[in-house]
C-alpha cells in the first residue's frame, strides 16, 4: 500500500512528492514535482501497487492511473472533511445575511419591532438602510459584468476601474450579486466590540457622539467617529434608548457548529444553532446534507455516496454543488475511501518530519540530500 503526497521545497515555488509505505510508516521515496508524470514513472518502475492512498489532487489521480492502472486509488478521508468544510464556509457566508438582516427587521437595534413600536407610538420606524459597502458592491458588479458582456479583458477592466486583478476577477465570477453581499454584509464592523458600551452610555443619558468616541477610542477603537454618528444616528429618533443588541456569530463560527459533533456543542452554541436554522431554511437543509456525509463518513457507507449526491444535486445549494462536481471526477477514489479503512495519516506525519528536516538545515536542503536524510536516517 502506496500513500502520495506533495510537500514545500520552496513554498509557493517548488514542490516534491513523498511516497510512503501504509503499512510500515515508512519514506520509500521522493520525487522531483508534484506533477502526473514523476508519479507515473515511478510506478511504472516500481509495479505491485495494490492500494494508493491519496489527496483530492487531480495530477496525482492522473499519475496513479497511468503508472498503476490495476491499483485501487482511496481519497483520504481527511481530505474529504475539509474540502467539504470549505465549500460549507462559503454557503454559509452567503447566507450570513439571512442572520444578520433578520437580526435587524426583528429588533430596532436589539429591540423587537412590536415592542419598539408599542414603546414609541409616536416614532417612525427608520427604514433599513443598505449599507455603502452593499451600495458599492452593487455598483461594482454591475460595472464589471457590463464590460465583460462588451468584450474587455480582465485586465483592462482593472486598469479601467482602477481596482485590483484578483478583484476584478472575483467579481467576474460571481454568477449574481448575491454571492458577493453575502461576505459584504457578513464582514465584521470595527465598532462591533464596543457597541453594548455605546448602548450604556446612551441610556446613562451620554448622547454626544464626539464624547462617545474619545472614550471607546481610550478602550482601542481605531474606527472613525463618522462610524460612531452613523450607528446613534437612529437612536436620536427614539423615545426610549434600545437596549445593546447581541452580537451575530461569524461565519467561522457557525462553520464549525455545523461541522462538529452535536454532543460537542454547549447549551449555548446548541441553541444558537437551532435558531439559526430556524430562521435559514438554506441553512438548516445544509446542516442536513453535512450531517448525512458525516455519519456516511464515520460509519465507513460508500456504498450511500451515489445517494447523498443525488440528493445534494437536487437542492437548491450552490457551494455543494461544487462540491458535488467535484466528488463525481474522483467518485472510484471518493467511495473508496468512504468504504476502506486506508487513509493518509503515516503520510502527513512523515511531511511534518520533513519540515523538521528542513528546518534543522536551514531550510537549504536540496532534493538529493533531503531523500538521504529521510530513507537513510
Amino acid at each position: 500500500m502506496l500513500g502520495v503526497d506533495d510537500f514545500a521545497l520552496r513554498k509557493r515555488h517548488v514542490y516534491g512528492t513523498i511516497l510512503v509505505d501504509i503499512d510500515t510508516g515508512s519514506v520509500i521515496d521522493l520525487l522531483d514535482g508534484r506533477e502526473a508524470k514523476p508519479l507515473e514513472q515511478w510506478l511504472r518502475a516500481h509495479p505491485g501497487a495494490g492500494v494508493i492512498c491519496r489527496d483530492r489532487a487531480g495530477a496525482y489521480a492522473e499519475g496513479a492511473k497511468a503508472g498503476a492502472p490495476d491499483a485501487v486509488q482511496v481519497a483520504d478521508r481527511w481530505h474529504l472533511w475539509r474540502n467539504l468544510g470549505d465549500y460549507v464556509e462559503k454557503a454559509v457566508g452567503r447566507h450570513r445575511c439571512c442572520v444578520k438582516l433578520d437580526q435587524l427587521d426583528g429588533e430596532t437595534v436589539g429591540v423587537s419591532a412590536p415592542e419598539a413600536a408599542q414603546d414609541q407610538p409616536d416614532a417612525a420606524m427608520p427604514e433599513p438602510v443598505e449599507s455603502r459597502l452593499a451600495i458599492r458592491t452593487r455598483e461594482r458588479y454591475v460595472a464589471i459584468h457590463g464590460l465583460l458582456d462588451r468584450g474587455e479583458t480582465i485586465s483592462a477592466i482593472s486598469r479601467q476601474i482602477s481596482l485590483d486583478r484578483k478583484t476584478v476577477q472575483r467579481f467576474a465570477r460571481a454568477s449574481t450579486v448575491d454571492e458577493l453581499l453575502g461576505k459584504a454584509i457578513a464582514r465584521a464592523s470595527l465598532l462591533d466590540p464596543f457597541k453594548p458600551y455605546l448602548h450604556q452610555r446612551w441610556t446613562e443619558g451620554t448622547t454626544d457622539a464626539a464624547q462617545l468616541t474619545k472614550e471607546i477610542t481610550a478602550q482601542g477603537y481605531t474606527g472613525s467617529d463618522k462610524t460612531v454618528r452613523r450607528y446613534l444616528q437612529p437612536f436620536r429618533g427614539m423615545l426610549t434608548p434600545p437596549p445593546s443588541p447581541p452580537a451575530a456569530p461569524r461565519v467561522r463560527q457557525i462553520t464549525g457548529w455545523l461541522l462538529r459533533r452535536p454532543e460537542d456543542l454547549d447549551t449555548d452554541e446548541t441553541n444558537q444553532l437551532a435558531d439559526i436554522r430556524s430562521r435559514c431554511p438554506h441553512l438548516d437543509r445544509l446542516a442536513d446534507h453535512v450531517k448525512d456525509f458525516a455519519k456516511m463518513m464515520t460509519n465507513r457507507e460508500g456504498e450511500k455516496l451515489e445517494s447523498w449526491l443525488s440528493t445534494v444535486e437536487h437542492d437548491d445549494q450552490p457551494d455543494l454543488h461544487s462540491f458535488a462536481i467535484g466528488l463525481r471526477r474522483d467518485q472510484d477514489a471518493v467511495t473508496a475511501g468512504l468504504t476502506l479503512p486506508y487513509s493518509s495519516g503515516k503520510v502527513e506525519g512523515n511531511v511534518n518530519r520533513l519540515k523538521a528536516l528542513k528546518r534543522q538545515m536551514y531550510g537549504r536542503a536540496k532534493l538529493d540530500l533531503l531523500r538521504k536524510r529521510v530513507i537513510l536516517a
